[in-house]
């Protein structure tokens, strides 16, 4: 059964959280520190009492709830979604999955213009904001994917494309995997490309640069990795307990993670971290980068990559396809991780065109209206 679903937190919990920014508990720091030892003070100050003071959920809340919200049970758990019907009866249904330390909020600025060809599902993934916290060990992407499969099978979809970045990236090529019947193409803006030794490649310069770049990576695990992947749990008691760590694990990763050119604003930035912590899904969300699966499944469907610049790695093509049919291969010299909140357009245009041109669907018989 899908229901329909309206955020609407209670009035103590808002409190609870101002009073906690107020009785922040604040380290010192070194002078002269910069990043080099984490988040700059200073910087976390002023985010700590902008969130405190200035920054009004209630006003985002409302704006997010003009869109059509659902909940749905799957496989023992409830999932969160958006649903936006396109103007276009015949529109192609699009699912676009998030990752960390993302939400269905990363894609509120690309509605309006993909809206205007797709149907379009935005769900939360089990364990993240409203479809969270998850209770029970497994839900990695291949589940996630399974999941996705039943959901739009429930919404009466029987063709429909796959888009995602980070997680939602593994999460859209195992969907894919899963049911290449259905998905008629995958397009990610994140696809990591580890290095071949059997590959025998002549690689450009950039591509060397870029492996480079994958291998450094791979032998210095990042520490917010590190830390999820192993010990989700206890770095999930400070985040659920503390605004202000919450505020900095996730602040850290936008600061890092954006193209300098192209910020997520502060206010977008502080709505998703709100969401976290409101839906005290701190150590839920890090549970997916501890429960990753030893085995992904090939995807066989056609794939579009977008690389942006600024990106935590940039793919390598000549790797990439020796593993997936790519129909497009988009290279960006702006945006970063976040491509869907920080160049929106760039983001539209290349999903609309990959799926539109490049993979288009055979007939309008296997378009279906949705009942949601």
């Amino acid at each position: 059964m899908i229901s329909p679903f309206r955020i609407d937190i209670p009035q103590a919990d808002l409190d609870d959280l101002t009073d906690r920014l107020s009785r922040t508990r604040w380290p010192n720091e070194v002078e002269g520190a910069g990043w080099d030892y984490g988040f700059p003070l200073t910087r976390l100050r002023e985010l700590a009492e902008y969130w405190r003071t200035g920054y009004d959920w209630r006003v985002h809340e409302a704006e997010l709830n003009e869109l059509d919200h659902f909940v749905t049970e799957i496989d023992g758990h409830s999932i969160h979604f958006v649903h936006v019907r396109s103007s276009r009866p015949d529109a192609m249904p699009l699912i676009l999955t998030h990752g960390w330390p993302g939400s269905f909020l990363d894609f509120l600025d690309v509605i309006e213009p993909l809206a205007r060809d797709f149907h379009l599902v935005i769900p939360s993934i089990p364990g993240y904001g409203f479809s969270g916290p998850t209770h029970e060990r497994g839900w990695d992407i291949n589940r996630i994917a399974r999941a996705w499969a039943e959901l739009m099978r429930r919404l009466g979809y029987e063709r429909y494309g796959a888009q995602g970045g980070d997680f939602g990236s593994g999460i859209s090529l195992a969907l894919g995997a899963f049911a290449p019947e259905r998905v008629v193409g995958v397009h990610v803006n994140y696809l990591p490309t580890r290095p071949d030794p059997d590959a025998d490649l002549e690689l450009s310069e950039k591509d060397k640069a870029r492996l480079d770049t994958v291998r450094t990576l791979m032998a210095n695990r990042p520490p917010f990795q590190a830390l999820q992947a192993l010990t989700p749990q206890t770095i999930g008691y400070a985040l659920t307990d503390s605004p202000v760590g919450q505020l900095a694990w996730i602040a850290e990763r936008f600061a890092e993670w954006t193209d300098p050119r192209t910020p997520v604003s502060d206010e977008r930035m502080l709505t998703d971290i709100t969401l976290y912590w409101l839906t005290a899904t701190a150590a839920s969300s890090a549970r997916l980068h501890h429960d990753a699966p030893r085995r992904v499944e090939p995807c066989p469907v056609p794939i579009g990559v977008a690389v942006f610049a600024h990106d935590i790695t940039q793919s390598i093509r000549p790797l990439a396809q020796r593993r997936y049919d790519i129909r497009r291969w988009s290279e960006f010299d702006r945006g970063g991780h976040f491509a869907a909140m920080e160049v929106p357009d760039v983001f539209a245009e290349d999903v609309r065109d990959f799926f539109l041109v490049d993979v288009p669907m055979a007939t309008n018989d296997d378009r279906a209206v949705a009942t949601a």
